[in-house]
């Protein structure tokens, strides 16, 4: 968490890495722990394809993800979900604690995110989120693309 707490001071926005003694696995418990839409939810997945790894943060209210729209969008052949030891490997974080910003791989970041003043999503610990102003993730991230 200190390097996210790093990148985290030299931004200009917004932020708040809010301590909770309970887990939060799925969008609907963030949505009714921090008493939010569901939208404002932003769980950041890893993705496996034939071009390498990506971070996807997409809005909680997307629901499944279609793996054949973010090939198209990737402009890949293959898009799966990282498994639980490839993600350990390329991110460094448990399946469920990944963060929003500052990974080393590309990112693609759902628009759906920048219709709210701020989200929720991932800190790297299970008992910690950061919400923050979704225009940080253009900013603290490398990003590929916005879909």
């Amino acid at each position: 968490m200190k390097v996210l707490k790093r990148i985290l001071e030299k931004s200009k926005y917004t932020y708040e890495v809010i301590h909770h003694e309970k887990n939060i696995h799925s969008a609907q418990d963030g949505s009714e722990y921090f008493g939010i839409e569901v939208g404002q939810t932003a769980p950041t997945l890893i993705l496996k394809t034939d071009k390498g790894f990506f971070a996807l943060v997409i809005s909680g209210n997307v629901g499944k993800v279609d793996f054949d729209k973010i090939a198209d969008i990737l402009n890949c052949t293959k898009v799966k979900m990282a498994s639980q030891k490839e993600v350990k490997k390329v991110t460094g974080f448990e399946v469920g604690n990944v963060p929003m910003v500052g990974l080393p791989i590309p990112y693609a970041i759902d628009k759906q995110l920048f219709k709210y003043d701020f989200i929720y999503g991932g800190s790297g610990q299970s008992t910690f989120t950061l919400k923050i102003e979704p225009q940080a993730l253009n900013e603290l991230n490398h990003v590929i693309v916005t879909f």
